[in-house]
């Protein structure tokens, strides 16, 4: 997972948003697939927490999660050991070369992996290759992210993701392309739908403002947009400024829509 550069980086600010993430708000589509004694392989799997709960969910199966970052394969063994879930491993990996054998995983899922790769169809293609039943991935498209009150920094805001996203080589509209992507990539049948993130009430909105006002100054958000050009200090201190004012405001309301596939054959 070299060929990019990871928009929004690992500082703290983002793996404690990654590892909110289960199965149930980010993989809800994939529930239907999954069988007792099953083996999976995590593509891009973070600090973890949708893995884990994969993995309470095969039973006697195993879940195998790899990710290109050393850092947060080790935040994920931690939470694996606290979690005490035992039928999951970690490990440092590269989407484009898993060093598993041919069909040797049941199901093969990402989340929020293919917006950052160069060449999501290669990777798709691998992905195909190690599995004997289904490829499962699902990811955003920020250019359709609602919000509301749509105040100018945060139009700013979900702008320059999208054109930070891209200039880094990766896709900020994944989402919308995964179909194609794995027609490209040889697969027989593709099923496609959307999930949706909804930010609304005050916990979530606290949650989802919060950690965006501190990503806007701390992340690589900050330092990517600052070395591509696409925002300034002050660019970045208003768009932190105004997740904080949304957060604040009991009218704030956002949609995010992913679109996911799950690909045979």
């Amino acid at each position: 997972m070299s060929d990019v550069v990871y928009s929004h980086g690992h500082h703290e600010s983002v793996t404690r948003a990654h590892a909110a993430r289960t199965v149930q708000n980010s993989a809800a589509y994939l529930v239907p697939y999954l069988e007792p004694g099953q083996r999976i392989l995590d593509v891009g799997c973070g600090p973890g927490s949708i893995t884990i709960d994969l993995a309470r969910r095969v039973g006697d199966g195993e879940v195998v999660g790899v990710d290109a970052s050393a850092e947060v394969v080790a935040q994920a063994r931690a939470l694996a050991e606290t979690s005490g879930v035992t039928n999951v491993r970690f490990e440092v990996g590269d989407a484009y070369a898993l060093g598993a054998a041919d069909g040797a995983f049941d199901v093969v899922h990402a989340h929020q992996v293919l917006q950052h790769l160069g060449d999501p169809v290669a990777a798709l293609a691998e992905w195909r290759r190690v599995t004997c039943g289904i490829v499962a991935a699902r990811d955003v498209v920020y250019s359709a992210t609602t919000i509301h009150p749509a105040s100018e920094a945060l139009t700013e805001w979900r702008r320059i993701i999208v054109a930070l996203q891209r200039a880094n080589g990766g896709e900020a509209d994944a989402g919308s392309h995964l179909k194609a992507w794995a027609r490209a990539a040889g697969f027989a049948s593709v099923a496609t739908d959307v999930e949706t993130w909804c930010f609304e009430s005050d916990a979530a909105r606290a949650w989802w403002g919060g950690q965006w006002a501190e990503r806007a100054l701390a992340s690589s958000f900050a330092s990517g947009t600052d070395a591509h050009g696409l925002a300034t200090h002050e660019d970045r201190v208003a768009i932190a400024d105004a997740w904080k004012a949304w957060a604040a405001d009991p009218d704030g309301w956002m949609a995010m829509i992913h679109g996911w596939i799950v690909a045979r054959g």
